[in-house]
């Protein structure tokens, strides 16, 4: 009998320890083809994502993906079945720290050479898809932005047409004599006219220019539709990014164009050449009311220019429309680029690499338990009776083996010692 009896809560955890052990031996029947499973599944993703990342499609290009994802499988499964048997079976911190931090490593190199690659082949596609809704989105602001400037641009001739028009409206006041007091076309007149046509020009280039800008938006908002259906439409994303590649060179030659047609920078030069650019003859040959009047009229020509100038200033100066390029991305890019929107398929991605820690975990949470149930029980009070009964048997063989006749036959039975049991002693 042994030394020491067990107490009654020690034989508890005796047992406690043997049902677990038992558990453990269930799992482990499974648990290498489990791992396996896993690290198939995390290769073939693998395998997924690195074909987007390869150029070529061919057999090279196969045989190199193949190679990589049969590396990461191989790597993944014996990295946790090393795990999965030592961690647990450690007693010493030192020793269980060293291969917690290995673990972590570890996870952070399968994170690094699979993980990623994995979600890529779980929602590269969705992401590309997303990039190519944001460049959408970009270009539309750039093109309204654009069209706002051009059409404050075209306002500017609201403005033109009343300084026209009271240039024109002192011509006739001249003609009359209501304004210098002597009636006809003198020099007052001309003048007048002469900055009224100028401006009448003006007035009309700004005019005509309208349906260009109208039409420029328009095509512009086709080509976004077009853009928009290319981003939904169903096929490989592969083929959809070349066609939108396409719609957005149109777009930006559809944008620069507005930018182009606004007409702030040529009212501005007018603005300044409205004051700048008057000819009158020589002051000796006007009389004293047409000279206070030429005085008046550039007075009025001066502040009708500043005024255009400031509104043209205005506009000029208001932020322009973002410069915008489609840049292509390949799907790990837009799965990284846009890792926010797509944290279920990553945290799906990393979970089918990193599940096999959680196994890790669990099993050495129970072989500690099962080592705390065991206490100070020695084997010969784990044993069971089917082991006990093995055990006896196995003793019997070999005593018989022992105790046999040089010729091989069976000692006779007063010569063959009988086993007793330590509990028969």
């Amino acid at each position: 009998m042994a030394e020491t009896e067990l107490t009654e809560a020690e034989a508890q955890g005796v047992r406690y320890a043997q049902e677990l052990e038992g558990h453990l031996g269930w799992l482990d029947a499974f648990t290498p083809a489990a791992l396996a499973v896993l690290a198939v599944a995390s290769g073939v993703y693998t395998y997924l994502g690195v074909s987007s990342l390869l150029d070529d499609n061919g057999a090279l290009s196969f045989f190199a993906a193949m190679a990589y994802s049969i590396a990461v499988s191989v790597g993944i499964f014996v990295f946790w079945s090393y795990l999965m048997r030592l961690l647990p079976a450690v007693r010493g911190a030192g020793a269980r720290i060293g291969l917690v931090l290995s673990m972590f490593l570890g996870s952070a190199a399968i994170i690094a050479m699979s993980s990623w690659l994995n979600a890529a082949a779980l929602a590269g596609a969705a992401a590309v898809e997303q990039h190519l809704a944001r460049t959408v989105q970009d270009y539309q602001s750039a093109l309204e932005r654009a069209n706002t400037i051009s059409l404050s641009a075209q306002g500017l001739e609201r403005d033109i047409a009343r300084a026209r028009q009271s240039f024109e409206d002192l011509s006739e006041q001249e003609a009359t004599g209501e304004l210098s007091g002597l009636a006809g076309r003198g020099a007052v007149f001309r003048l007048l006219r002469q900055k009224s046509e100028e401006l009448q020009g003006l007035e009309t280039q700004i005019s005509s220019q309208a349906p260009l800008v109208r039409a420029a938006f328009e095509e512009g908002n086709l080509i976004l539709s077009r853009m928009r259906a290319l981003t939904v439409e169903p096929g490989p994303v592969v083929a959809r990014s070349v066609l939108f590649a396409e719609e957005a060179v149109r777009l930006s030659g559809v944008i620069t164009t507005l930018r182009q047609l606004s007409v702030a920078p040529l009212v501005a030069r007018a603005a300044q050449d409205l004051s700048a650019s008057v000819v009158l003859p020589e002051v000796e040959t006007l009389r004293g009311e047409q000279q206070a009047t030429v005085t008046s009229v550039l007075n009025v020509l001066g502040q009708r220019a500043d005024t255009l100038r400031t509104a043209a200033e205005g506009v000029m100066a208001m932020p322009p429309a973002p410069d915008t390029a489609y840049t292509p991305i390949s799907t790990a890019d837009a799965v990284i680029l846009y890792a926010e929107n797509f944290v279920p398929s990553w945290a799906g991605a990393i979970a089918i690499d990193l599940l096999p820690m959680v196994l890790v975990f669990i099993v050495a949470i129970t072989q500690a338990a099962i080592r705390s149930g065991r206490g100070r029980a020695t084997v010969e009070d784990t044993l069971t009776m089917a082991e006990f009964r093995a055990a006896l048997s196995a003793v019997r063989d070999v005593e018989n083996a022992l105790h046999r006749a040089p010729d091989g036959t069976a000692a006779p039975p007063g010569n063959v010692k009988p086993f007793k049991a330590a509990s028969d002693e």
